[in-house]
Formats: C-alpha cells, sequence, structure tokens
C-alpha cells in the first residue's frame, strides 16, 4: 500500500461540528476523550461535576456532529452506552475550503488558542524543574527552530509530522501502563505575519 493510500483525508470541519465544539461543556468532554479512550456519562458526569443527564444530552451532540462515536465493543451490556472520541485530524478551513460562518470558526480558533496558552503555561511551570535537574521524569518538550522553505515544502513536512504521529499512536500498546496522554501543540509562523 502506498503512502497516499494509507493516509486518510482531511476531515473538514461543518457547521455542526463548530457549533459542537464552541460549548464550553462539549469541550471539557472532549478533552476527557484526550485522556481517555473510552468513556461513559456517568464516567463523564463524575469528573466533571455535572448532572449526567446533561452529559448525555451533549455527547449526543458531540456523535451527531461526527466528533465521537459509540464503542458498543466496550459496552458491559446492551443498555451500557460507551464513547470513544474519534481519532481524525481536523481541519478547520482554509482557501481550498473556505468556512462558511466566521463567527463560530472566531470562537473555535480562540479555543484553540486558550488550549495552546494553557499548554504553554504548564510546559513553563514544570520547565526549572527539569532544567535545575530537580526531577528526571519527562514531562514536556519546548523546542523552536526556524526554517528557510517554501510554502509547498513547509506543507509537505506539516504533513510528515502528522504522518509521524498517526504512526506512533496506531503502534502504541494501549495496555501499556506507563502510557499516558500527551499534548502536541505545533505552533509555525513565517515572517509575513
Amino acid at each position: 500500500m502506498s503512502e497516499e493510500q494509507k493516509r486518510p483525508d482531511p476531515v473538514w470541519m461543518t457547521t455542526a461540528m463548530l457549533k459542537a465544539y464552541t460549548h464550553p461543556l462539549r469541550r471539557q468532554i472532549l478533552q476527557l476523550f484526550r485522556l481517555r479512550e473510552h468513556l461513559r456519562a456517568a464516567d463523564i458526569a463524575e469528573e466533571l461535576g455535572v448532572a449526567a443527564n446533561s452529559v448525555s444530552f451533549h455527547l449526543r451532540v458531540l456523535a451527531d456532529a461526527g466528533l465521537i462515536d459509540e464503542a458498543p465493543e466496550r459496552a458491559r451490556d446492551r443498555r451500557d452506552r460507551v464513547w470513544a472520541a474519534r481519532r481524525q485530524a481536523l481541519s478547520l478551513g482554509g482557501p481550498e475550503r473556505p468556512v462558511t460562518d466566521e463567527v463560530l470558526s472566531g470562537v473555535m480558533v480562540s479555543a484553540i488558542a486558550d488550549e495552546h496558552q494553557e499548554l504553554l503555561r504548564r510546559v513553563l511551570a514544570w520547565t526549572p524543574e527539569y532544567i535545575s535537574g530537580r526531577t528526571a521524569e519527562v514531562h514536556a518538550t519546548f523546542s523552536q527552530r526556524s526554517l528557510r522553505l517554501t510554502g509547498a515544502e513547509f506543507d509537505a513536512l506539516i504533513e510528515r509530522i502528522n504522518d509521524v504521529m498517526t504512526e506512533a499512536v496506531d503502534a502504541h500498546d494501549g495496555d501499556d501502563p506507563d502510557s499516558r496522554p500527551w499534548q502536541v501543540d505545533i505552533l509555525a509562523a513565517d515572517d509575513r505575519i
């Protein structure tokens, strides 16, 4: 199978996905799915301190939007509903697929920026522990590199990085007790913005 055949097509965010993602509680639910692969409404309700029926409603909205799927193979019985987040990367829009609702996309971008700033805050708070030698356990990395590339070369680089991350996830042993969730944010900009 060629690399082109293995690489999934980008999933472009629909208006339903944007609406689902912009709700604060649904973003918290999606964050829990980043930490655990499978969840029940009761698990989420307990973790977030909200009513289970409210969580069930929001799970249905996320499922209808295509952001999560039911995982019946994980259910204890036919009444047990277990959910799993979809593993695909989502693309917001661009020249080839402009967004139809700029307000919703703006809310989405702001939410992503807030998550990125929170990640950066956590990394910066932890870094002194590592660089001073007080801890040897790796919890984060921060690297910065300047590159001179064409737009096409940059696009190819990002595609290769995404392929490597997908391969790592596919090769991961979910039963390994040392596994833990990692958030990887890649921020890049040229000197024209």
